[in-house]
């Protein structure tokens, strides 16, 4: 179970609403209001829309452990920006905005480690902003390999080219070229790929 839920006491547990979802469900839609922050214990669920064109665009992906709702439950304008998909099944908490604060004031543990999530969140976000000025593929991919060590672990290159904001194409090319340049290296180890800076 998530560290959130599990250090509420019995009482503030009545306040949690656990639901199982099966793939492809639609959790919440564009425009919706957000009235709840949502914990996905679970499964991954992918928020995304479509432009004028109609092309899909991703907006994040959410992992167990992982928090949706967050940063629109408390704003001016609390709509989700996407629709929010589970991408497999899906097992999610979610607490309604008035119980959330009823916890918050009560349980200072559940009130530091939401902070703590919040935090991290913020700082990735920052990270994501800073990606996005980088002009060049390959400042991408040096930068992202800085803020982790020069090292990462991605389960494919469709994810890293995600976080880069490149297509799987063009970040396939651009790893496959430096490893022949000898700057990076590459390996695969159960089932997940480690690229490693020479640099």
């Amino acid at each position: 179970m998530n560290k959130l839920i599990n250090i509420l006491s019995q009482e503030e547990i009545k306040k949690v609403k656990i639901t199982s979802y099966p793939k492809d469900e639609v959790i919440y839609h564009e425009d919706d209001i957000c009235e709840e922050v949502t914990i996905v214990l679970e499964g991954v669920i992918e928020i995304s829309s479509f432009s004028f064109q109609g092309l899909k665009m991703i907006y994040n992906t959410v992992l167990p452990n992982q928090l949706l709702g967050n940063n629109l439950i408390f704003s001016s304008d609390p709509r989700y920006k996407g629709n929010v998909i589970c991408k497999t099944k899906c097992k999610v908490a979610s607490i309604k905005k008035d119980n959330l604060v009823d916890i918050i004031r009560s349980n200072k543990e559940f009130l530091n480690e939401y902070l703590k999530i919040q935090s991290d969140f913020g700082k990735t976000l920052n990270e994501k902003i800073k990606i996005l000025n980088f002009k060049s593929a390959e400042e991408r991919l040096f930068y992202y390999l800085k803020i982790r060590n020069n090292q990462i672990k991605v389960n494919s290159i469709a994810y890293l080219a995600k976080e880069l904001f490149l297509s799987r194409e063009a970040t396939s090319r651009l790893v496959s070229s430096l490893v022949n340049k000898g700057i990076i290296s590459k390996d695969i180890i159960n089932n997940a790929i480690i690229i490693t800076s020479h640099e």
